[in-house]
């Protein structure tokens, strides 16, 4: 007498598994990579609001707030400030909230050249180290700088990202 089949063979919950541990796997990757690149995107969106506030400031002022800044050779002066020295200038009337951090929680840093009217805004990307020298231009790294400066993202994330 044969009783009815009740109930999965190991064969086949083994297989399920597999299947899911492979499903889990493929997200894991394009969870933790669309994050990242939350990150970048919420970074680039505080550098766009901080630059506004410095553009605003220097239209009433005419000159950007102070920082100290060093000069490439290129003759654009990279970010040597933290931004947390530009808050007095630009908070309550320019910007009611500064962001200071960048996705990352590293400090956004900050310098202008007052000869040129000209300022710039660094993050330093994922790692929170600058680059010793920049690529400029578009980059497919998380650890890359995105560097903002005049109105303009002069380095930025682009494409896929690693």
């Amino acid at each position: 007498m044969n009783r009815p089949r009740r109930g999965f063979t190991l064969i086949e919950l083994l297989v399920v598994l597999v299947i899911l541990g492979i499903i889990v796997a493929i997200a894991i990757t394009s969870v933790f990579s669309a994050i990242q690149r939350a990150k970048q995107k919420k970074s680039m969106a505080d550098m766009r609001t901080l630059a506004l506030g410095l553009e605003t400031y220097q239209i009433d002022y005419s000159h950007y707030p102070p920082a100290s800044a060093f000069t490439l050779p290129s003759g654009l002066p990279l970010p040597t400030l933290l931004f947390s020295s530009t808050v007095t200038y630009l908070t309550p009337t320019y910007l009611k909230t500064v962001p200071l951090t960048d996705g990352w929680d590293s400090w956004f840093t900050y310098s202008t050249t007052p000869s040129l009217g000209d300022y710039a805004i660094r993050s330093n990307g994922r790692d929170g180290l600058p680059e010793g020298a920049p690529a400029w231009g578009a980059t497919t790294s998380f650890d890359a700088d995105i560097i903002y400066s005049n109105g303009a993202f002069l380095q930025f994330p682009y494409g896929v990202q690693k």
